[in-house]
């Protein structure tokens, strides 16, 4: 009788697990960095993550050619990390506010990081890139026909909660 109570315990004590994603923003110089961390303990499968600096405070850009929208520095479109996740390199052009990186898979724990330049349009140093000029900027990710956002904070940081596992 008392593992049957210990089983039922734990069985209603259980959460599900979660497929969740974390995206880090780093300021560097001469690159910024962008890393999409699977902080779930699930597998994410075929899934389109977007980093949409359109809402953000700084209303920020990325910066790849030496004309363009962007200020002085630039620095292309670089994958750093996980590039052999992604389906293919993503084509990001000078004023670009977005970019789409498309998964094939993401274990628990794996992360696909790159490197561009963001610029901020609203200061007059808008090379450097504080935490606080991201907040608010969006992150999406779409599996099949499910769409969820997060947004960074001042920690610079975006967090995408998705559904339950499914395998």
């Amino acid at each position: 009788m008392k593992s049957s109570l210990v089983i039922a315990l734990s069985l209603c004590a259980a959460t599900p697990a979660l497929a969740d994603i974390r995206v880090d923003f780093d300021e560097g110089a001469p690159k910024d960095r962008f890393t999409i961390l699977n902080d779930g303990a699930c597998a994410l499968e075929g899934a389109t993550v977007t980093v949409d600096l359109g809402g953000s405070a700084g209303k920020l850009i990325f910066d790849v050619t030496g004309s363009g929208a962007g200020i002085q520095v630039f620095q292309p479109f670089e994958a750093v990390s996980g590039a052999d996740l992604l389906t293919a390199l993503p084509t990001v052009s000078d004023g670009d506010a977005a970019v789409s990186l498309t998964l094939r898979s993401l274990a628990s724990g794996e992360r696909v990081a790159f490197t561009i330049d963001v610029d901020d349009t609203t200061s007059g140093y808008g090379i450097m890139v504080s935490g606080s000029e991201i907040t608010g900027a969006g992150v999406r990710v779409a599996t099949g026909d499910t769409t969820v956002e997060g947004r960074f904070g001042t920690d610079a940081v975006a967090r995408v909660a998705l559904s339950t596992c499914t395998s």
